[in-house]
Formats: structure tokens, C-alpha cells, sequence
């Protein structure tokens, strides 16, 4: 169901926003969805570049952004497939796909190969995995081992019972406090400033509970049998040399399990290659984009 122009409804009903670009009647729609702690704005300078290529829908997953608030017990990865169906139910119900993903939302659309086959089979002409993982998020994460990690893990989970955290709308209201941390996790070396100020605004708004309510389901998420049902779709995996979140082994790893894809390395740059490599993921999208429109004609 729809709510109004700016929204769609999940199959529970949760409210998700949407944004919508592009030439309505394009050949090819491209879904985005965003990762973990973010929203659709990260894609706003990808989705600037696609406008003239395709008709754009970047959402905000259910908990993040201008998406309503959830009970944790729907801040799922599966949830998410779920939602993402719903959207293109929704706005995109006929016609070939082309679905980017970054981080949580590369997840999302594994999730959504095992939820939906017939979805992905019939519709999607074309996959980004962007700076996401099939596995393995609980390895060396932050490239800790593992006693440092499971101090920090200990640490997490005390604040997260705290009502400091728990009854705060958004993670901080001076941004510029978060963005020492910001550089060091998720952006690589020298970002320009309005990667750093784009990031580091997104963020501060994320309501806390999304980011505890979610990190159960990314600690699970282990889908490296999904990346099958792709073997016949063009796939670009792109990833940053020097992402910590997401390092580089995760994408060798997905590599690995879809050969058939196109690997492609950023030196220098970290996780968050849409607003850090806006250009180079912009171009790799775009040239899915292009060959599932070429082939959209010849089949008409």
C-alpha cells in the first residue's frame, strides 16, 4: 500500500520513505538501499549522476532516516528483503531492475534472493554489491582480535541497556563531536569534506536503538549460498582498499562465491564508497544500467 507520494508501506505496515528521480517512464528502474546506521541520503550523489540513465528509488529502511521507528523484533536483514519487495511492489511492479545495495543493504538484497527467487529471477537485470559482506562480520571485526573485540562487545552492550541510550532521539546533536570517529571507521584516506560532512549528519540522526536493534541480525547474516542465485546476473562488487567495516576480505569473499561478477578495488577509500567514490560507483551502476536497457529493446 501507499501512504502518500514520499512514502510506501511495508507488509506490516511500517511507513517507509521514498525518494524518486528520474524519468518515470525510463526502460530500467534502479533500487537503492542504504546500510546500517544511514539513510537514502547517502545515495543522493550517486542517484544525481543516474538520474539521466534510469528512474532512481533510494528508501530508508524501516527504524533509519525518515522511516518510522520500529520494535526491534522486525530489525531484521529478512525484514528488510521483505520491505524491499514491498517497495518494488509498490513503485516498480513491472519492468527490469537493476538493485544497489551498500553494506547492510548489499545484505538485504542477498536476503532478498532467498526470500523472493522468482523476483529476482524474472525482474533483476543487474546487481551492485557495494562495501557489504556474505559473511564472516564477526572475524576480526574493526580488525580487533578477538579479546579486544570482546571487550568492546562488552562495552556495547552495557551502553546499550543504559537509558542514556536508550531514550535518545538521535545519536548526537553536535554531529562534529562524532566525526573524529566517523574518519577513522568509515571513511578512507583524505576524503573531501563533503563526504565527511554527509556522513557524519546522517549519522548523528540515526535514532540509537536502530543501531543496537540491528547489529544482532548483521552478526548472523551469513548468505554465501544466496550469491548463487545471481550467477546468471550481470554483478558489480565494488569495495574500498581501506575499508574497516566492511574490509576488503569481504568482498574477495563474495568474489569467491559469484565469479562470475566484477570485482573492483578503490584505493585510498573506505566504507563509504557512494559519497567517498560517487563518480566510480556512479559509473559502474550506470553501465548495468545501460546494458539492461540494451536489452530490454532488443527483447521488445
Amino acid at each position: 500500500m501507499t501512504a502518500d507520494a514520499d512514502t510506501v508501506g511495508a507488509a506490516d505496515g511500517t511507513p517507509l520513505h521514498i525518494e524518486e528521480s528520474g524519468p518515470a517512464d525510463a526502460d530500467v528502474t534502479v533500487v537503492m538501499a542504504h546500510g546500517w546506521t544511514l539513510d537514502s541520503r547517502t545515495w543522493e550523489p550517486v542517484a544525481r549522476r543516474l538520474d539521466a540513465h534510469a528512474r532512481v528509488l533510494r528508501y530508508d529502511h524501516r527504524g533509519h532516516g525518515r522511516s518510522a521507528p520500529v520494535d526491534p523484533s522486525t530489525m531484521t536483514i529478512d525484514q528488510l528483503a521483505d520491505d524491499m519487495a514491498a517497495v518494488v511492489a509498490d513503485r516498480a511492479p513491472t519492468g527490469p531492475l537493476v538493485l544497489a545495495g551498500h553494506s547492510m543493504g548489499g545484505m538485504t538484497i542477498m536476503a532478498l534472493a532467498e526470500r523472493h527467487p522468482s523476483l529476482v529471477a524474472d525482474r533483476v537485470a543487474g546487481v551492485a554489491l557495494v562495501a557489504t559482506a556474505s559473511g564472516g562480520l564477526t572475524e576480526r571485526a574493526f580488525g580487533l582480535g578477538p579479546q579486544a573485540l570482546a571487550r568492546v562487545t562488552a562495552a556495547e552492550q552495557r551502553l546499550y541497556r543504559s537509558s542514556r541510550w536508550t531514550r535518545r532521539e538521535h545519536l548526537s546533536a553536535v554531529p562534529a563531536l562524532l566525526a573524529p570517529g566517523i574518519r577513522w571507521l568509515l571513511l578512507g584516506s583524505h576524503p573531501d569534506r563533503a563526504a565527511v560532512r554527509l556522513t557524519t549528519r546522517v549519522l548523528a540522526d540515526c535514532r540509537p536503538t536502530t543501531v543496537s536493534g540491528f547489529r544482532p541480525t548483521l552478526d548472523a547474516h551469513e548468505r554465501d549460498a544466496a550469491l548463487a542465485r545471481f550467477a546468471t546476473v550481470p554483478t558489480t562488487i565494488l569495495a574500498g582498499a581501506l575499508d574497516r567495516l566492511t574490509p576488503l576480505r569481504a568482498a574477495r569473499r563474495i568474489h569467491e562465491g559469484l565469479p562470475s561478477a566484477e570485482l573492483t578495488i578503490f584505493p585510498g577509500a573506505g566504507h563509504m564508497l557512494p559519497v567517498e567514490r560517487a563518480a566510480g560507483t556512479a559509473e559502474r551502476i550506470a553501465g548495468l544500467l545501460d546494458a539492461a536497457t540494451r536489452r530490454a529493446h532488443s527483447a521488445a
